[in-house]
């Protein structure tokens, strides 16, 4: 299964670049920058889940001693109603503005309406509660079925269904409906021996994201303005302050700082613009802070959703049709993953009659971000499901019924594209070599699952320059937040090139002034592409240090060769020198070395997975223990395997909380009952065994080492996984995420 090509670099697992850093504490993350006259930012948030904002008087704040600001949406300029592509995706820059600070209405609990900069947080705390708004309370809607109701509270008077390329004449919840088709779907229902046809609910869940958003802005009188940020993309926040604040990008500089988890959900900005206006408005920095309950209900949740899928299969195990309705909570704006949702739904498998309706719908929650894999997890958890069904109806053993039906190089996907080489059969089979799955599994109220999950990754633009030192070792510069180790990833596609350890790269991740253009850290772009870029510098250094060398030797360039790091001559006076032997010589053959690159490739290999999984439940009060987890994956090639074990492990783990204990709580008011972390329950190492990571590697023929992103991936199966170990514990299907303790007992009729 695997690429067979032996390297000196990839493939091994040298010790993190930044792990002394991290494990001794002096790595920097967003809040620890200080500098003199640092002031303090809060933020004051809406109580109400949707009202108009009838009038905001900040008089009283800014006289309180201590207070040297008050913005609110009148101090931001105007900007256009207009699409732009600001990060992970399109969005419209009216919106975004909006979301930043609320102009004429309020559309979650939680919505920033204004903001102090005072010289200590108590004081900017304190002047909050000195803001006087009154509100016009209007009625919540929290749900996406009832929101496309046609008589549901509107949340945006002017928003018009985009209805398949037709606007609607009506204003409307839901922002737009698409459609994919392939094949004759009634031709392949009437195929079916079996047809199994299922309604599933998934809940609001967060990403679950250790540090808190952070902002700290500095505007100078020159016009420049510098902000210091956790950031999943640096050039994403340039750019989306560039549009709220309208300043040219070339006025705006940011420095990302270590990152405390994102998993998507730290591309767009809240606070960024008002530590921006704070210190354009006094002058001096201002430094916004989060709390933990501000995570929650003002920023960037995955969506809950409604999906309705019909499968029908022959008896023989092959898939004759597949049809899916996926209607996606957007939060107060538009622009949910629906459409990614709909790419992934069915990719796991060769169907030839499909169709899938997507609708992005907005309901009075906080603007949807990605969270890994985003929208596949909602669309597999029904469609896993409901294969499992019919593999139990028709009496095939689940990862058989997926051999056969799985997509394969070549293949159409029901949105269109064709399939790449793609190792589906592999990591089944995987799975079903495993010592896992062919372990009896005994005793009552025990049952084992399975659940495949695919991500189609991207590629998307990345920079990267390396300076060569005089004592051999690079220093690679590159502008890709750290997320699960990609800098590593990074310096050893770099060191692979070049002949030398990966202890001899000393990378950097840069502010935007001091690489090229970079992409978000998201979409498992990372490793693939940035990596991309990092194995062209790295080629650019190579040639020129074959040039120096030839010069060194006075011989033409053609008469010398590089291999594993040594630099030999073949015009018949055998001369050889190694890397670092040239780099102590570059004065004397021209000066200093600097590769640079830019990528931006577009074969990123999709990423598919599989999972086994054995669950326990308790009959008596519903709760389910997980007893061993098993995740096989494609990954091309695994640069640094420990760290692709650990994104498998990771989004696992993500996946598990969200099948069992993860969402968003409302009262009828559209107020989050749960907002921390002591309500809000992530697992813990108490919750979960060790997660198996198998790596299978068939290599993407887009990238020179055979890379395919991994982080997403893991996060799709595991809902779907469980749903069907806990039918086999307990006879139950279970169609609502999460599979709580309670609803469990509903569903057996116990409660």
């Amino acid at each position: 299964m695997a690429d067979k090509k032996e390297y000196k670099v990839v493939g091994t697992r040298p010790i993190r670049h930044d792990g002394v850093d991290k494990v001794t504490g002096r790595a920097l993350y967003g809040a620890d920058i200080h500098m003199v006259g640092l002031l303090h930012g809060k933020v004051l948030r809406s109580p109400h889940a949707h009202a108009w904002i009838k009038s905001i008087d900040t008089s009283r704040a800014e006289a309180y001693p201590g207070v040297k600001a008050v913005v609110t949406a009148k101090d931001f300029p105007s900007v256009e109603d207009k699409i732009a592509d600001l990060g992970e995706g399109a969005v419209n820059v009216q919106d975004l503005q909006d979301n930043v600070l609320a102009g004429k209405k309020v559309l979650y609990k939680g919505h920033q309406v204004a903001a102090v900069a005072a010289t200590d947080p108590h004081t900017a705390e304190e002047a909050l509660e000195l803001i006087d708004v009154e509100y016009e309370v209007l009625p919540p809607v929290l749900d996406v079925c009832e929101a496309m109701k046609a008589d549901a509270p509107l949340l945006h008077e002017n928003l018009r269904t985009d209805e398949m390329g037709e606007k609607s004449e009506s204003p409307s919840n839901v922002a737009s409906h698409f459609q994919h088709k392939k094949g004759d779907l009634e031709k392949g229902f009437a195929e079916a021996d079996v047809v199994v046809d299922h309604e599933f609910v998934t809940k609001t869940v967060h990403q679950g994201y250790i540090e808190p958003h952070n902002a700290t802005a500095l505007y100078n009188p020159d016009g420049q303005l510098t902000i210091w940020c956790s950031t999943q993309g640096a050039f994403a926040v340039r750019a989306q302050v560039s549009e709220v604040l309208q300043m040219p990008v070339s006025k705006v500089k940011v420095v990302p700082m270590e990152i405390g988890g994102g998993f998507g959900g730290k591309i767009q900005v809240y606070i960024k613009p008002i530590s921006a206006m704070l210190s354009m408005k006094t002058g001096k920095p201002v430094k916004v802070l989060m709390s933990r309950a501000d995570v929650f209900e003002g920023t960037g949740p995955t969506p809950g959703s409604y999906v309705r899928v019909k499968i029908g299969a022959n008896k023989e195990g092959c898939i004759t049709a597949a049809e899916g309705y996926l209607a996606y909570e957007a939060g107060a704006y538009p622009g949910s993953p629906v459409g990614a949702a709909a790419m992934c739904i069915y990719s796991c498998y060769n169907i030839e009659n499909a169709l899938v309706d997507g609708y992005d719908v907005v309901v009075n929650k906080p603007k949807t971000s990605a969270y890994r894999a985003p929208g596949a997890t909602n669309a597999a958890f029904a469609v896993e499901t409901i294969i499992d069904e019919i593999c139990e109806k028709i009496g095939m053993d689940p990862l058989e019924f997926r051999i056969l039906n799985s997509a394969k190089e070549g293949d159409t996907r029901v949105d269109g594209p064709v399939l790449p080489r793609v190792g589906f059969i592999e990591t089944v089979e995987a799975a079903k070599d495993h010592p896992h799955y062919l372990a009896p599994l005994d005793g009552k109220y025990k049952g084992r699952g399975v659940a495949s999950g695919f991500w189609p990754n991207f590629g998307m633009k990345s920079s990267v320059s390396i300076n060569v030192n005089s004592d051999g070792t690079i220093s690679l510069v590159e502008g890709s937040t750290d997320i699960g180790g990609s800098r590593a990833s990074v310096a050893m596609q770099a060191a692979e090139v070049l002949g030398i350890s990966a202890e001899s790269v000393s990378p950097a991740v840069v502010d935007t002034n001091s690489v090229g253009y970079t992409d978000v850290t998201g979409g498992s772009r990372t490793a693939f592409a940035t990596g991309y870029a990092a194995y062209e510098a790295a080629q650019d250094v190579k040639r020129q240090m074959i040039e120096r060398a030839a010069k060194l030797w006075e011989v033409d360039r053609a008469d010398v060769q590089f291999a594993d790091g040594i630099f030999t001559s073949v015009n018949g006076k055998e001369q050889e020198i190694d890397f670092k032997g040239l780099a102590e010589r570059l004065d004397e053959t021209g000066g200093p070395i600097v590769g640079r690159a830019s990528a931006d490739p577009n074969q990123p290999g999709p990423s598919i997975g599989t999972h086994v999984v054995d669950v326990e439940v308790d009959p008596d009060t519903g709760k389910v223990q997980i007893l061993r987890y098993t995740a096989t994956q494609d990954a091309g090639k695994a640069i640094h395997p420990s760290y692709v074990e650990g994104q498998i492990q990771g989004g696992a783990v993500q996946g598990i909380g969200w099948a069992l204990n993860e969402e968003y709580i409302y009262n009828e008011k559209g107020e989050m009952t749960n907002a921390s972390f002591l309500d809000y329950r992530i697992p813990t190492c108490l919750d979960l065994p060790m997660i198996d990571a198998v790596i299978v590697e068939i290599p993407n023929p887009g990238h020179p080492y055979g890379v395919r992103g991994v982080g997403e991936t893991p996060i799709v199966a595991p809902p779907a996984a469980i749903a069907n170990a806990i039918y086999r514990a307990v006879g139950v299907r279970m169609k609502e995420l999460p599979m709580s303790p309670g609803r469990i007992l509903k569903a057996m009729g116990k409660i």
